[in-house]
């Protein structure tokens, strides 16, 4: 596989340098960050240093389009990753291994209809639902410069083996997909209205590792509505998330039919008050007080949903690893409440300041709740035009669903963007 995608790379340099200039429009990008940082009592306890980490890594991310006309154009996007001192790439003789096709689709346009079929980025609810890259479809029909229409499928899970563990490539069983329908309404220049549904339905998906969720189940059919709304007002920006799901899915041991109840809300604002601009958010995603019944009341995060938020609990910047007890990116059973402000003391130094406050909604197991409150400093500064260098620092007082020691964040990344 890697030979290949190597041999795939090295085939569109080379149709694109050969192809007669008036032919097409080669337009290239890319992304490049190192990282070097320390992450100390991630596990929650000083005695397992199984949470402590320090590293140094580097990104590089290379984008290629060839814009073959105005309604047709190939996009792809690859990626290398290493850590410093790693055997794949990062070590002495530095000869890589590690190559990813982060993109590689179609795009064109039929007048008001525009599609988009391949390996592709998909977003919905804000990341709360999805905020990743998979292999599927978008069509959006554009009905006026006020009212957009998208939908898309994606495949989450290509299944082949059926519930005995015989391969069986037409019986589909394990097939998981994810199809969404998200209108976009916009009332002039100031509010956009964003109703969603999406649809994520599989049979005998048993054991599918992408599900991140409470329970053991194989059968799904989740529905989740939504609404996301945006303003931009004269003093500040306000936005607002809130959705529920509905449908079942089956419990993998029981074989009962499960529905589907939990809900989430969600809501944020930026006003600039002059010599600072001040955000804040708040969300909450409904937990479940009791796994043996037939109600799923947890909001449940189906694969892709991806929702940074604060440092150390949230991901953030360094997001190799998230303190114990944390449900990451994955937002479900957890409410939390974050207040900041970034100030620019001077043109090329900007610095913010984050507190977020986080604990669970409903008890684990030890029947504990509160996660924390947690403090994040990050300066950002631009060495010169296009190289930005950010230095962040991050401290949980941790609480007792976290664990008795507080995590400690500190780290750098210098990054350029084309």
């Amino acid at each position: 596989m890697k030979r290949f995608s190597v041999i795939a790379l090295a085939a569109l340099l080379v149709v694109a340098l050969a192809m007669p200039a008036a032919a097409l429009e080669n337009i290239f990008g890319g992304y490049w960050r190192t990282r070097a940082y320390t992450q100390q009592q991630f596990s929650g306890d000083n005695r397992d240093e199984s949470g402590d980490l320090s590293q140094v890594d580097t990104r590089t991310r290379l984008y290629y389009t060839a814009k073959l006309n105005d309604n047709l154009s190939f996009v792809n996007k690859f990626e290398f990753d290493a850590v410093w001192g790693d055997d794949d790439l990062g070590d002495i003789g530095a000869d890589g291994k590690v190559f990813e096709i982060k993109n590689s689709y179609v795009d064109w346009n039929m007048g008001a209809l525009r599609v988009a079929a391949g390996i592709q980025g998909f977003a919905a609810n804000r990341s709360f639902s999805i905020d990743d890259d998979a292999s599927g479809i978008k069509v959006i029909y554009t009905l006026s410069d006020s009212i957009v229409l998208p939908f898309s499928w994606l495949r989450v899970e290509e299944g082949y083996v059926n519930s005995a563990g015989i391969d069986d490539n037409k019986l589909n069983d394990g097939d998981v997909d994810h199809l969404t329908f998200s209108p976009l309404f916009k009332l002039g220049d100031s509010i956009k209205i964003n109703p969603t549904i999406i649809y994520v339905t599989g049979q005998d998906a048993r054991g599918n590792a992408k599900f991140d969720v409470p329970i053991a189940f194989d059968n799904v059919d989740a529905i989740t509505t939504s609404l996301n709304v945006d303003a931009d007002l004269d003093f500040a920006s306000v936005w607002f998330t809130g959705g529920f799901q509905s449908g079942s899915v089956k419990n993998d041991v029981t074989r009962e039919d499960l529905d589907l109840k939990g809900y989430l809300i969600a809501l944020g604002a930026d006003a600039n008050l002059g010599a600072a601009a001040v955000h804040g958010q708040f969300f909450y995603a409904s937990g479940d007080d009791d796994l043996g019944d037939s109600d799923v009341d947890a909001w449940l995060a189906f694969p892709g949903a991806s929702y940074y938020w604060s440092e150390i609990m949230g991901y953030g910047m360094f997001d190799t690893q998230v303190s114990n007890g944390s449900p990451a990116d994955k937002i479900s059973n957890i409410y939390a409440a974050n207040l900041g402000a970034t100030i620019k003391p001077m043109d090329k130094l900007k610095v913010t300041m984050d507190v977020w406050y986080a604990a669970l909604a409903e008890d684990n197991a030890a029947g504990d709740d509160v996660l924390g409150t947690e403090v994040d400093l990050k300066v950002t500064y631009q060495l010169v035009e296009g190289l930005n260098l950010d230095v962040v620092g991050a401290y949980l007082f941790a609480d007792d669903a976290t664990g008795d020691d507080d995590p400690i964040e500190v780290g750098s990344r210098l990054s350029i963007s084309f």
